[in-house]
């Protein structure tokens, strides 16, 4: 999750793109049409880690050369290129996805799992609710609610019986959600952002996320 203090290059980094090539793409956008000699004089590295990060930034689709007498580089247009980078991923992710699922036999499991990233929290939840095949029952906060809500409303059209406690009295939901009648009392004294979720008397998920919902104090 990135945050808006992160510069655009550290933005391309947790995209897989090493420290030079996330410089020369940004440099590129400043300054379009750039040889590598200068690119190499802009960010202040050796011309030989630039033209390596050049080649690996054409093989990604991030960078076009103008192949005239004096070679130039122009940086692929953002959107063009997160594009390009979302479908690869994908892509790349649901053939992960086959191939691993050959690896994996699900085994009944009763012991007890920290969880310790917002992400693999909500993903937790969400694969929770939507392997639910009888019932769910919940207890939200605003803010887990509103990341949950479109699964727990798809579970309900699937026939699964879905109930649970909400402190948000201005949300209606389409099966059975009852409103706190302490919920602003609740709101402001619980230490945290508080989820639980239990899905067909099998699985539960109790988190405790700080006040922002981007980290997790506890989860279990």
């Amino acid at each position: 999750m990135t945050t808006n203090n992160e510069t655009p290059e550290h933005c391309l980094a947790a995209l897989g793109f090493t420290e030079t090539e996330a410089a020369v793409y940004c440099e590129l956008l400043r300054a379009p049409a750039s040889t590598g000699y200068r690119l190499a004089q802009s960010i202040g590295k050796a011309a030989a880690n630039v033209y390596q990060a050049l080649a690996a930034l054409s093989q990604k689709g991030a960078v076009l050369l103008d192949d005239r007498e004096a070679k130039s580089y122009r940086a692929v247009p953002p959107a063009e290129l997160i594009a390009a980078l979302s479908k690869s991923f994908e892509a790349r992710a649901a053939e992960a996805a086959q191939s691993l699922e050959g690896l994996h036999e699900p085994q009944p499991d009763d012991r007890l799992y920290q969880l310790s990233s917002i992400d693999q929290v909500f993903e937790r939840a969400t694969a929770m609710i939507e392997g639910a095949r009888e019932i769910v029952l919940f207890d939200l906060f605003p803010e887990p609610f509103r990341r949950l809500e479109g699964a727990l409303t798809h579970a309900a059209t699937q026939g699964v019986t879905v109930a649970g406690l909400l402190y948000d009295r201005a949300v209606r939901a389409p099966y059975l959600a009852l409103h706190s009648s302490g919920s602003e009392f609740v709101l402001e004294r619980w230490p945290g952002v508080q989820m639980n979720v239990v899905a067909d008397a099998s699985e539960h998920l109790i988190a405790l996320l700080n006040r922002d919902a981007l980290s997790v104090k506890r989860a279990v």
